[in-house]
């Protein structure tokens, strides 16, 4: 038995879709767990281990994967961490999926420390899109969030993003108590780039269960706060109905802003994302219970035979078909998964 893909999965149809019809073309790949800082909103201060080596899906595995599912209807891949930047030769990842006929984008999700040293060689290997994290641009509440320095190695990474290539977006997580005077700072700044900035509402992702309502900042508190320092938000005609953000434009066409609000706007009804582990697990939401390990059929360490490319859009097809009609983080009974958003990918 061979690893070489099935020839009968030859055509790119959508064959991922959920109970409530829900068709799925995004796929969010892990790649490590391990990251570089320790934002509150993230991750615990103090981390026991990442994982080892031999525990992470291998490239030969994720590139096996997505092009299973790209004709299945795939067709953007978005690398995520922890710090994906942190997973060596991630360069390499990119360039094999880059090969893959009929994915349309390849995409890369940072906190930025590291980028600048790597950006040309992403660049030359088939990246496409790119998304900075930037929460502050004051070196204290850089520090209050992350428990680390770095807010120079962060700017430098997404100025170097600015001149390349690459579509570039900055993501920005505002806590209530902590960075909250740095939303208009943030948007003018973004402006001055020319870049689209896109604020995420806090979730109920932390690794210390410490998430409270009460620090969420709303998306429609940011866009009164935008609106009055920036003037009318116009709805952007290029808004993807499936996406997350609810995008708009500045009057004066300068740079844009988006809105990712899961907590106060659930956008569940279009959800279009699915998404794997560092550690090869399929996951249908970020506030899912279940996993469905890939990993275990696609690298066996019990001398059995690796799957077949059926058998990898089967469990991937178990897993959408599973996926519930919200992630119900309004409701009373809700409860957070048991990993942290750094063990499951952003």
């Amino acid at each position: 038995m061979t690893n070489s893909p099935d020839t009968s999965l030859n055509r790119i149809a959508p064959e991922l879709i959920d109970s409530f019809g829900r068709v799925h073309t995004s796929l969010r790949v892990s790649v490590t767990d391990a990251c570089n800082i320790r934002c509150k909103y993230c991750m615990p201060e103090n981390v026991a281990g990442f994982l080892p080596q031999n525990r992470l899906l291998k490239f030969d595995s994720i590139d096996r994967i997505v092009s299973v599912l790209v004709k299945a209807g795939i067709n953007k891949v978005r690398l995520t961490g922890g710090e994906p930047l942190m997973r060596p030769n991630l360069w390499e990842l990119i360039r094999r999926l880059s090969k893959i006929d009929g994915l349309l984008q390849i995409a890369l999700t940072t906190n930025g420390m590291l980028l600048s040293d790597q950006i040309d060689r992403l660049v030359q290997s088939g990246l496409t899109h790119i998304n900075v994290s930037l929460d502050t641009l004051r070196e204290p509440a850089f520090q209050q969030i992350s428990r680390r320095e770095g807010l120079d190695l962060v700017l430098q990474g997404l100025r170097a993003a600015v001149t390349s290539p690459l579509n570039v977006r900055v993501n920005a997580l505002l806590l209530r108590d902590i960075n909250l005077q740095d939303c208009l700072p943030l948007v003018e700044f973004a402006r001055e780039l020319g870049v689209v900035i896109r604020f995420i509402e806090f979730m109920p992702l932390d690794a210390n269960r410490s998430w409270s309502q009460s620090q969420v900042v709303p998306g429609s508190e940011v866009r009164q706060m935008v609106q009055q320092r920036f003037g009318r938000l116009i709805p952007s005609d290029s808004t993807d109905p499936s996406q997350p953000s609810r995008d708009y434009l500045f009057e004066d066409r300068v740079g844009g802003i988006g809105f990712i609000s899961p907590v106060s706007e659930p956008f569940c009804s279009s959800c279009n994302r699915l998404r794997l582990t560092a550690d090869g697990k399929f996951r249908n939401c970020l506030f899912g219970s279940q996993e469905w390990d890939v990993k275990c059929l696609l690298e066996p360490t019990d001398g059995s035979r690796p799957c077949t490319d059926q058998e990898i859009l089967a469990i991937a097809k178990a897993c959408v078909e599973k996926k519930h009609a919200s992630h119900g983080i309004s409701k009373s009974d809700f409860q957070p998964p048991d990993r942290a958003m750094y063990q499951i990918g952003g």
